[in-house]
């Protein structure tokens, strides 16, 4: 499966490299991504890490604008102006710079959380409470309530 899935908390070191989790490694190896671009999302406070197709989603909207709109320099602004590349080491670590940092207010610990085609760096705590509130409207929303959401109680 060349998917990222699943969640990690990983420590950042004094030099300010954090581990990539294997899993996530195997998928950037399956799918030949040699660059890891990043960008800030415009709803959270978490970067979005992945290959070209997480640029290649905005250049899509891109051409579908005019050249000289406001839409299209916006896009432009975002996806090229305020993204960063990643770089592996040999140990397959990421170096977590102070971009990343403002963004997400990460520390000393990265969440890495698979979102299927890209991954999301967050701040550990903000994570888990936006993992809480993330359910909690799921079941809220689900037909059944917790019982079909398969929520032991």
């Amino acid at each position: 499966m060349d998917w990222f899935l699943s969640n990690y908390v990983n420590n950042i070191d004094s030099k300010g490299r954090v581990s990539v989790p294997a899993s996530f490694r195997q998928v950037i190896a399956a799918r030949g991504i040699r660059d890891l671009f990043a960008m800030r999302s415009l709803s959270l406070p978490v970067m979005e890490v992945g290959g070209p197709d997480l640029l290649e989603r905005f250049e899509r909207q891109m051409d579908a604008q005019d050249p000289f709109s406001e839409a299209y320099q916006d896009l432009a602004l975002f996806a090229y102006g305020d993204g960063a590349y990643l770089k592996f080491d040999a140990e397959g670590r990421i170096v977590v710079t102070d971009f990343i940092r403002s963004h997400t207010g990460i520390t000393d610990k990265v969440a890495f959380v698979g979102t299927r085609k890209y991954f999301q760096l967050w701040e550990p705590a903000r994570f888990e409470a936006a993992r809480s509130e993330a359910r909690a409207r799921l079941l809220a929303t689900s037909p059944g309530g917790k019982a079909s959401a398969g929520a032991p109680e």
